[in-house]
């Protein structure tokens, strides 16, 4: 058998990789927070690194679990990579679950730090004295005024009741390095986790790799580029996802923007107006939700103000109702159906229709609404 060449590389299946083609072809591709916050992709991956040093500083190692409690963000989507590719584990921790089974995921996970929105301290702090492990906090502010941020600053890290904070995210990654060295490792090293509930017992802890992550990222973006033209995905779309990024990854489908390059849109917390308005001006073309979170979209007073002919969505988590789905449809929205499992990554199968089943309104919602 032949020796290597010398500048043979393995290439582990690890989501780093999946930066390599969006710095290459759209470095100044936007991500856009809501109405706060906007940025490329060059700035993106220099946040990356910034993160992954501040948290390596904090005392993060490898294979330890860094937690996030966060409306979907940039933030959200930073650490989406930035944990897992410094070799530690995220978890995406459900803000809806109820305080005691927050606390159970929390220790079942042994988070050792948190990364907590303000606006979720009331939640975790009736809590927090009860976390077995030791667990620090990092605090998310998007208005963070100066008197805070200067005691912060100070090392006066008490903010509020029985919370200490180890510091603030954008504080924090400020005073970080811009280079960090993000190395290979076992492409089976558990990269997230999340957990699921059920109708009995605790919530369920489910874990992934970076190869699972990398592997469905391919998968589905295969799947989602090749339709002719009903639910295709394209390197000219806007991304808009709305459905929680606790959920499996927000589908998985942040991972699939980002290696695509694709300006994504996150819009924080979800108020029908807001997001209406928000995907009229920067131009959304593709979601995926929930049925509720279409009917709020669909009833909301200002519907009748904003263009849809451009969207496409897929609707997951329940069956769309063929109602609803007409409804859509009535307003130009390309809607179609999805199904997966937590533990699938999730997306298994998506009703995209071929052209020539196009055109018929009473088959083609019928097939719309269909699981795969």
């Amino acid at each position: 058998m032949q020796d290597k060449a010398p500048e043979h590389y393995e290439y582990p299946l690890l989501i780093k990789q999946l930066l390599h083609h969006p710095l290459a072809v759209a470095p100044d591709q936007e991500i856009v927070y809501a109405d706060k916050n906007r940025y490329s992709y060059t700035e993106f991956n220099t946040r990356l690194q910034r993160l992954a040093n501040a948290l390596t500083d904090a005392g993060v190692k490898h294979g330890q679990t860094v937690a996030v409690m966060d409306w979907d963000s940039h933030r959200y989507l930073e650490c989406f990579f930035a944990v897992p590719m410094m070799g530690a584990v995220l978890h995406t921790v459900n803000v809806r679950l109820s305080p005691e089974q927050i606390l159970y995921t929390i220790n079942h996970a042994e988070d050792v730090f948190i990364l907590l929105n303000a606006e979720f301290v009331p939640l975790l702090e009736p809590i927090a004295a009860r976390i077995e492990q030791p667990c620090k906090f990092i605090l998310i502010n998007d208005s963070i005024n100066d008197s805070l941020n200067d005691s912060l600053n100070d090392g006066d890290d008490t903010i509020q009741g029985n919370l200490k904070f180890a510091g603030e995210y954008e504080t924090m990654l400020q005073a970080a390095s811009a280079n960090f060295d993000f190395q290979d490792f076992d492409e089976n090293t558990r990269a997230t986790t999340f957990y699921t509930t059920g109708t009995t017992g605790e919530p369920k802890g489910v874990f992934y790799s970076h190869r699972q992550i990398v592997l469905h990222t391919l998968a589905v973006t295969a799947g989602l580029a090749m339709p002719k033209v009903q639910g295709r995905l394209h390197r000219e779309d806007v991304y808009f996802p709305l459905t929680p990024m606790f959920h499996v990854h927000a589908w998985g489908l942040p991972y699939i923007a980002t290696m695509m390059g694709l300006k994504q849109v996150y819009p924080g917390r979800y108020e029908p107006e807001k997001i209406l308005r928000l995907m009229a001006k920067e131009g959304a073309t593709f979601s995926h939700c929930v049925p509720t979170i279409l009917y709020m979209l669909l009833s909301c007073p200002v519907i009748d103000e904003i263009d849809l002919t451009n969207w496409k969505v897929i609707i997951g988590g329940s069956a769309l109702p063929r109602g609803m789905a007409k409804a859509a449809l009535a307003r130009g929205v390309d809607i179609y159906s999805g199904y997966g499992m937590s533990e699938t990554g999730p997306i298994l199968t998506l009703a995209q229709l071929d052209s020539d089943k196009l055109g018929d309104d009473e088959t083609e919602t019928d097939l719309r609404c269909k699981t795969g």
